[in-house]
């Protein structure tokens, strides 16, 4: 406990995102690349390149000593190099195959865009995670009414489903735009050392196409359908912007949801899951303090944050490529995804455990209804033969009157008492109290959400195959 630890790992990420970032992850993948390398050259026909070699080094993609690397990269001050020698050491047969016609990025860049697809996968089950959580939710509420606000003053009712529809639509726009960086991200490739394959040009014997067919069955053998036509020593890292730009995106939705979530827990009528010996604060025992919620706040305003430094590195790549990129990229985009995957498990145990008070929403619509119902109020009077603007007049007069008690003395709301004390609109209790039924003032909510609801259950059902992820013990 003497050095500094990352939280990311220590508190809030899961084990599987740790392990995507993982050195164990990062270095087999390397022998991966290096071993898919070295078997695509053979079959392209390079004769020096052994069954034997090829045996030896799948044989020991695992088998990494990394006492031995960092002994290497001490010395060699380089750590592509170091683990060159690390894995020639295990394989003394192959060891002059090992990295043939390739440049440090081929294992790097490569090795990033796999980590960072492995990465987007799990988010987006950890998205469809909450997506669905919040399909059952929004269904479960779709008919309850409660107060809306604009400008965060009460505003004509809404149903509690429907506006939790409001953050499902946010997530939505999110998961189309991860399904589309899946799908688009592209493999560095085989590239040679400045991205002109000139190392191929001589081992390939002048021969382009197969230069271009060794780019591909590499890109096909890691699993990608897409690869870079052209780059420098690296690939085009705006790909890192726009990957830390949907990171920072799905996180400003989850700021949204989490904002919400403890404004609506202020007014008593949701509350977030609290442990039977959890405690909301070290001085005021009565408290229940929404820190999930605060600690996703948190970690999405880190995850925003980030996202400049992808443009950062992007414009000063000088022609072919710096290495001004290097420890910027260890540090921004593993730590946004860990960040966002923390994000996603908290939101998920939110959902979880959610509590809707359902007499206290009913309470805060009631307390502010009358003013709502007041339009309707005119147009009952005027059906009685009153004139419109007088009728207006009286509602605004009481309205006001109303108004000021409620501010002044704390009192509850009674315009309705007042206007029957008042008589003047000739209106009774009984028909009053009529127009004050809630769901009279909800619109199409029930519909709308149900519609909505529908269009994303056939979503879920089209991405079925990723709903099946393991709970994990995190920090909550």
């Amino acid at each position: 406990m003497n050095r500094y630890e990352n939280p990311l790992c220590t508190r809030y990420a899961s084990k599987k995102m740790q392990y995507i970032f993982s050195s164990d992850n990062k270095f087999t993948t390397w022998r991966k690349l290096w071993y898919t390398l070295a078997e695509s050259q053979k079959q392209l026909g390079l004769s020096n390149i052994t069954d034997e070699q090829l045996k030896e080094m799948k044989d020991n993609i695992s088998n990494i000593d990394f006492d031995v690397a960092r002994e290497y990269e001490k010395k060699l001050r380089h750590d592509v190099m170091a683990h060159v020698y690390t894995f020639g050491d295990v394989c003394p047969k192959a060891r002059g195959i090992i990295h043939l016609g390739v440049t440090s990025a081929y294992v790097g860049d490569n090795t990033d865009l796999i980590q960072i697809r492995q990465a987007l996968i799990l988010i987006k089950k950890r998205l469809l995670a909450v997506i669905q959580n919040l399909v059952k939710f929004s269904d479960k509420y779709k008919d309850l009414p409660c107060l809306s606000y604009t400008h965060y003053q009460a505003a004509q009712l809404s149903t509690v489903g429907k506006r939790a529809t409001l953050w499902l639509k946010s997530f939505m726009y999110d998961l189309d735009e991860i399904d589309r960086r899946i799908e688009n991200l592209e493999f560095r490739g085989v590239k040679g050392t400045t991205g002109t394959g000139a190392s191929f040009k001589e081992l390939f014997g002048d021969d382009y196409e197969k230069f271009k067919k060794l780019d591909e069955l590499v890109t096909q053998k890691m699993g990608f359908s897409k690869k870079q036509e052209v780059s420098g020593q690296t690939y085009d890292r705006k790909q890192d912007t726009y990957i830390l730009q949907t990171l920072a995106s799905l996180a400003s939705s989850a700021h949204k949801f989490t904002n919400d979530f403890r404004m609506l827990q202020h007014e008593k009528e949701i509350e977030e899951p609290f442990g039977k010996n959890q405690i909301g604060s070290s001085a005021m025992a009565y408290k229940r303090n929404p820190m999930r919620c605060e600690r996703v706040s948190s970690l999405a305003k880190f995850v925003i944050s980030q996202e400049l430094n992808g443009h950062l590195v992007h414009m000063t790549q000088w022609f072919e490529r710096t290495l001004d990129d290097s420890a910027n990229k260890r540090l921004s985009y593993p730590q946004s995804f860990l960040a966002v995957d923390a994000i996603l498990v908290i939101i998920e145990d939110i959902l979880n455990g959610v509590v809707v008070y359902e007499e206290m929403i009913k309470k805060n619509v009631i307390r502010e209804l009358p003013f709502m119902a007041t339009e309707n109020i005119i147009m009952d009077a005027v059906k009685k033969g009153m004139d419109r603007q007088e009728v207006h007049e009286i509602i605004r007069e009481l309205s006001m009157e109303e108004v000021k008690s409620i501010k002044i003395h704390g009192n509850d709301n009674h315009l309705i008492d007042r206007i029957v004390s008042d008589g003047r609109l000739k209106l009774t209790k009984e028909e009053l109290d009529n127009i004050l039924i809630p769901s009279k003032y909800i619109g199409f909510s029930v519909e709308q959400t149900k519609e909505y609801l529908e269009k994303v259950r056939k979503i879920l059902e089209k991405n079925k195959e990723y709903l099946d992820i393991e709970d994990e013990e995190v920090t909550l």
